[in-house]
């Protein structure tokens, strides 16, 4: 399946129907961050509320991103205890990273424009979220290619070659 996702049904299909339903590991790879709302079972809460219902659940979560999140994705980090003192949830910061991303389970991947932000896949009206485009695709090669990507670049494999080290906030390797 390779799908073309477009505005909202990016946050119909991904985030309101796919991510939900993870059952081992949920990669978010992403370059800005912000407060980002999604209905959960009728109510609209932080998307992070999401996050730690995953990760009570036993899913690993991985988030890669390029900037500091926003202060009130911060505020609300704080209100989700399992994100910060359970070994399920992983994040490290890249500067580099432009890729917007969602990998369910190696079995179910979404690349398209839109950061992890209430205007790109967030639950926002139609006349206020961005103009957003990706793919939602599950062939096991691309997945896999992607994964191994992903996983180079969250163990921080690129670190040592990287030019714009001094721009590094929070480096993921220290010491090269």
């Amino acid at each position: 399946m390779h799908k073309l996702l477009l505005n909202r049904e990016i946050y119909t299909e991904v985030i309101e129907s796919l991510v939900p339903q993870t059952r081992r590991f949920l990669w978010i790879v992403t370059a800005d961050i912000k407060d980002m709302y999604v209905d959960i079972n009728g109510t609209f809460a932080p998307f992070l509320q999401l996050l730690s219902d995953l990760v009570e659940r036993g899913v690993a979560v991985r988030l890669v991103h390029a900037k500091e999140p926003g202060p009130r994705f911060r505020e609300d980090f704080d209100k989700y205890p399992h994100l910060f003192s359970s070994e399920l949830f992983e994040r490290v910061l890249c500067p580099r990273v432009h890729t917007k991303a969602i990998i369910i389970d190696g079995a179910i991947a979404f690349l398209g424009s839109a950061n992890l932000t209430g205007a790109g896949l967030g639950a926002k009206s139609p006349d206020k979220r961005n103009f957003e485009a990706g793919m939602l695709f599950d062939d096991r090669e691309q997945i896999n290619h992607l994964m191994t990507w992903v996983d180079s670049l969250y163990l921080g494999e690129f670190c040592a070659t990287c030019k714009r080290r001094e721009h590094c906030p929070d480096p993921i390797i220290d010491s090269i």
